[in-house]
């Protein structure tokens, strides 16, 4: 078992932040430096593969849904093909079942739904490794969870291609859009 590094005690803490969202990247940067990380900033996967030779980082909090229809996903799976011990926190507005299986299966430690904040995320850096004591809850599930779920699967499926998710969903995709300006993250 290899030991990951803890966030609290490592004094070599190197963070690369992918949010195309520049006010939210620069405050969520701005925070991790004053907790002692030397903080780098990008907004595509192109600037991640840019970064990455002069760049190392330990840790890394990436964005789920970058600009267009580009997808964080891919980020999280070139990141931990750089390193596969490196720590990656997904964050995203459009948490569901679907991508956070898929953020997990691609390298990332934790996936964490929008809004979090610094602490949230360096605590999910903690709990890097599983734990059997997470409470099973017995609360079933609704219709518009399920259709919610069911919507980002293909999202991810799809590269988050909007046109292509309804067409294989069988809806129009203004209703698609629709459903996913309504739906409320929890």
């Amino acid at each position: 078992m290899t030991m990951l590094p803890d966030p609290a005690t490592d004094d070599t803490r190197s963070l690369l932040i992918v949010e195309d969202d520049a006010a939210f990247a620069r405050t969520l940067a701005r925070s991790f430096e004053r907790r002692g990380y030397a903080v780098q900033v990008a907004a595509s996967l192109e600037d991640v593969t840019a970064l990455l030779p002069a760049f190392s980082p330990g840790y890394a909090v990436v964005d789920l849904k970058l600009q267009g229809d580009a997808s964080g996903l891919a980020c999280v799976q070139a990141l931990h093909a750089h390193d596969e011990d490196m720590l990656i926190v997904v964050l995203t507005g459009f948490a569901s079942i679907a991508t956070a299986v898929e953020a997990i299966k691609l390298g990332a430690c934790h996936y964490l739904a929008k809004p979090s904040n610094t602490d949230d995320i360096e605590a999910a850096f903690g709990r890097a490794e599983g734990t059997t004591e997470v409470e099973l809850t017995n609360r079933s599930t609704s219709i518009k969870t399920l259709e919610w779920e069911r919507i980002h699967q293909v999202l991810a499926e799809t590269g988050f291609n909007i046109s292509e998710t309804a067409r294989r969903l069988g809806m129009h995709r203004r209703t698609l859009a629709r459903k996913l300006g309504k739906q409320q993250v929890k």
